[in-house]
């Protein structure tokens, strides 16, 4: 259910360039039909991913030009696909190996049954729309893009 929070907030806060802060967001959320578990659940995700500590990493692994392996519990959470995906994104630019070390450790902290592609995309819009870097269209089409299964709310 956390995806589809995330996606409710981008999908109705997208355009506004911001979301309301937490009670707000807490009591929308609700009248939208979310359960209070859920709400908190993506409330906690969003604050840490809005506060991630660099701290831990390499003061140089933004600009590191090596070649990333996925570990044996990245290879169990993310998917074929996603690890693709992710590649692409860090091969293209939109990403750099910083982010990307960010971007694994929030898919795997979402622990959702939606393909690990859905979720990079989701957590890649929602970390570029809150740190107001979504400014190429050619992005934005990529990563609106999400499978025919998931529903909208």
């Amino acid at each position: 259910m956390m995806f589809d929070i995330l996606y409710y907030l981008f999908e109705n806060y997208f355009d506004s360039g911001s979301y309301p802060d937490s009670a707000t967001l807490t009591r929308k959320l609700t009248m939208a039909g979310f359960n209070d578990e859920d709400i908190h659940q993506a409330l906690d995700w969003l604050s840490e991913l809005a506060r991630q500590d660099i701290g831990s990493y390499p003061a140089t692994l933004a600009d590191n030009k090596s070649f990333r392996c996925f570990s044996a519990l990245e290879i169990e959470n993310i998917d074929t696909e996603g690890r693709g995906f992710i590649t692409f994104l860090e091969q293209s630019k939109i990403i750099n190996p910083l982010q990307r070390e960010l971007l694994i450790d929030r898919v795997i902290a979402m622990d959702e049954d939606s393909s690990s592609l859905e979720k990079i995309k989701l957590i890649v819009l929602t970390e570029l729309w809150i740190h107001n870097q979504l400014s190429d269209d050619a992005i934005l089409e990529k990563l609106l893009v999400v499978s025919d299964s998931h529903y909208k709310h």
